[in-house]
C-alpha cells in the first residue's frame, strides 16, 4: 500500500480540481489498458512458446497468433490515442514508420502540400523553399479489371483487286475465350495458393460487375492443367534424377459422384531440397494424385529414381526396399527422428512419462549438433556426425532396448517405444551420409498448403480435380521455395505455351530457370 499523502481536493480552486481529477482518471485508465496489454502479451507468449503449444497444429497457431496480435494491436492503439494529446490539448506528432523502407520498384504517386500561403509574415515578400520532408506510406488498388481489345486493321490497293492484308490473329492459350493468360494465371494463383475456391471467385468477380460461373473458371482451370502437364513432368524428371528425396503423402478427400458422397484420395509429394548442405541442384516438389494411399503407387510414382528416400514410418513404403521393386533397385530409406520425438511427445503430454522425458531430451541433443552443422558441406557435416551423433545415437540404443525390456509392449509407451525399434535401421541412415537430414520436416513443409486448400476447398470434385490440383500445385509450391512469385511465373509460362514453346525446351519453363521481365 502507497504511503504517499492523500490529495486534499477540496481545497483546490474549482477549475483547478476538475483538471485533477480529469487527469487521475487519465493515469486510472492508462493503467487498465498497461494491464490488458500485458495480460495479452503473456498469452500471446504462452500460444507461441508454452506447453499447450505444440498441440497447435500449424494453422490453429497461426490463428492464435493473428487474433492475439489484432487484439494487442487494438489496445495499443486506445493507450496510443490517450497519450497523443499533451496537458494543453495539443496534437503530439505521429511517431516515425518504423518499418523499414518500401521496396523501390513500387510505382510512387506524389502529393504535394503545399500552405495556405507563401507569403512572409513579416511583409518581406513570397518565402523561397529551403528544403521538404518526404513521408511514404503503402496504398494498395484492388485488383484491376480491364478489356483487351485487339485491332486488326485490313489494307486494300487502290489501284488493284490482289487481296487485303491483315495481320494474322494471336494464339491464345484458350482461342476463341475470354481469358488472356494473366487472367488464367490468376485464378490458378488464387485457388491452389491463396486457397481461395472456384465459387468464391465468382463471387468477388460479381461484386466487380462481372459475371462468371465458377463452372466457366473451372474450364480455364482444367484446360490450364492439360497444358502444364509436360512441364510437371519434366519437372518430376529433374528430380528423380537427385540422389536423395523426400515423399510423404496427405489425403486429398475426392466426390464420388456414384455414391453422392466423398471419399479419400490422396496427393504424395516428392520433394528435393539440398540447401541445408550447400546441394546445387535447386529446390522443387511434384504432387503426384492416387484415389487411395497404397504403397504401390509410391513405387509407381518413384520408377527412375535409384536414391536415397527420407519418409515417414508408412508401412506402404516398405515395398520400396526390396529386390521386387518395380522401376528401379532397392531404395535407401532414411526415416524420421520427429516421428519419433512425437511418438514420445504424445505419451509425455499424456501423463508425464519419466522415461518419455528421457528419451526426448536425448533426442533434442542430436537437434543441438544438427542446429550446429547446417549449412556445411556433406563431408563436414558427416565427420561432425561421426564423432558428435554416432555415440549419443548409439547410447539411445542402448537406452530404448533396457526400457522396452521393462515395459509391457502392450501398454502406449511399449507401443511407442517399438516404434523407434522397428524403424531403427532407417533413424540412422542420416549418421552415414552426409546429404540426409535428420527429419523429413522440409516435405512435411511442403504438404501443408495442400492440407490449407483442402480445408478451405472441402474436396475436390472428381479424381482429375485432383490431379490437376496436384499439377499446379507443384509449379506453385515450386516457385515459392526459388523465390519465384507464381502469378508472373504461370502467365510467363502460359503465354510461352500458347505460342508453342518447343518440347526440347522445356527446360526453360522450369520455374528455377524463370526471370522476370523487367
Amino acid at each position: 500500500m502507497s504511503n504517499a499523502p492523500a490529495l486534499d481536493l477540496s481545497a483546490m480552486p474549482i477549475a483547478q480540481r476538475a483538471a485533477v481529477l480529469a487527469l487521475l482518471e487519465e493515469v486510472a485508465a492508462l493503467k487498465d489498458i498497461t494491464k490488458r496489454q500485458e495480460h495479452l502479451i503473456a498469452e500471446l507468449n504462452h500460444a507461441l512458446h508454452g506447453k499447450r503449444s505444440e498441440k497447435l497444429t500449424e494453422d490453429e497457431r497461426q490463428l492464435a497468433f493473428e487474433d492475439l496480435s489484432i487484439a494487442l494491436a487494438k489496445v495499443e492503439a486506445e493507450k496510443e490515442k490517450r497519450t497523443a494529446r499533451t496537458t494543453d490539448g495539443a496534437i503530439k506528432p505521429a511517431p516515425k514508420r518504423t518499418i523499414g523502407n518500401l521496396p523501390a520498384d513500387l510505382p510512387r504517386v506524389e502529393e504535394v502540400i503545399e500552405p495556405d500561403s507563401l507569403i512572409c509574415p513579416c511583409g518581406c515578400g513570397v518565402m523561397h523553399k529551403i528544403g521538404e520532408d518526404r513521408t511514404e506510406r503503402l496504398d494498395i488498388v484492388p485488383a484491376q479489371l480491364r478489356v483487351i481489345v485487339t485491332v486488326r486493321p485490313k489494307y486494300a490497293c487502290r489501284t488493284c483487286t490482289d487481296g487485303v492484308t491483315q495481320a494474322p490473329a494471336r494464339i491464345h492459350l484458350i482461342m476463341g475465350g475470354l481469358p488472356t493468360e494473366a487472367t488464367i494465371a490468376h485464378v490458378l494463383v488464387c485457388k491452389y495458393a491463396d486457397h481461395l475456391p472456384l465459387y468464391r471467385q465468382s463471387q468477388i468477380l460479381a461484386r466487380a460487375g462481372l459475371d462468371l460461373h465458377r463452372a466457366v473458371l473451372a474450364m480455364w482451370v482444367g484446360k490450364a492443367a492439360f497444358h502444364l502437364k509436360p512441364v510437371v513432368d519434366r519437372l518430376a524428371e529433374h528430380l528423380k534424377r537427385s540422389g536423395k528425396l523426400f515423399m510423404d503423402e496427405t489425403s486429398a478427400p475426392v466426390l464420388d459422384p456414384g455414391r453422392g458422397t466423398t471419399k479419400t484420395g490422396y496427393l504424395w509429394a516428392l520433394a528435393r531440397d539440398d540447401r541445408p548442405w550447400g546441394g546445387e541442384d535447386p529446390p522443387g516438389v511434384v504432387y503426384f494424385y492416387a484415389p487411395d494411399r497404397a504403397g504401390v503407387n509410391a513405387e509407381t510414382f518413384l520408377t527412375g529414381f535409384n536414391g536415397t528416400l527420407q519418409i515417414d514410418g508408412y508401412t506402404g513404403y516398405n515395398r520400396l526396399t526390396q529386390p521386387s521393386r518395380k522401376g528401379g533397385a532397392p531404395i535407401r530409406v532414411a526415416h524420421c527422428w520427429a516421428h519419433a520425438r512425437r511418438k514420445l511427445k504424445e505419451i509425455f503430454d499424456r501423463d508425464g512419462s519419466e522415461i518419455a522425458a528421457e528419451g526426448l531430451r536425448r533426442i533434442a541433443e542430436f537437434y543441438a549438433i544438427e542446429a550446429d552443422i547446417r549449412g556445411i558441406s556433406p563431408g563436414q557435416r558427416l565427420s561432425a556426425r561421426q564423432a558428435r551423433t554416432a555415440p549419443l545415437v548409439a547410447a539411445f540404443g542402448e537406452w530404448l532396448q533396457a526400457q522396452r525390456r521393462k515395459i509391457s509392449g502392450k501398454s502406449r509407451l511399449g507401443e511407442k517405444l517399438a516404434y523407434i525399434h522397428n524403424h531403427w535401421d532407417g533413424l540412422q541412415t542420416f549418421l552415414h551420409d552426409g546429404r540426409v537430414e535428420i527429419d523429413s520436416n522440409r516435405v512435411e513443409n511442403l504438404i501443408r498448403p495442400i492440407a490449407l486448400n483442402r480445408k478451405n476447398a472441402l474436396f475436390a470434385g472428381h479424381d482429375e480435380g485432383g490431379i490437376a490440383w496436384g499439377r499446379i500445385a507443384s509449379l506453385i509450391e515450386t516457385c515459392k521455395i526459388n523465390g519465384v512469385e507464381p502469378f508472373a511465373y504461370l502467365k510467363a509460362t502460359l503465354t510461352a505455351i500458347a505460342n508453342g514453346h518447343p518440347q526440347s525446351r522445356l527446360n526453360d519453363l522450369m520455374p528455377w530457370n524463370f526471370k522476370p521481365s523487367s
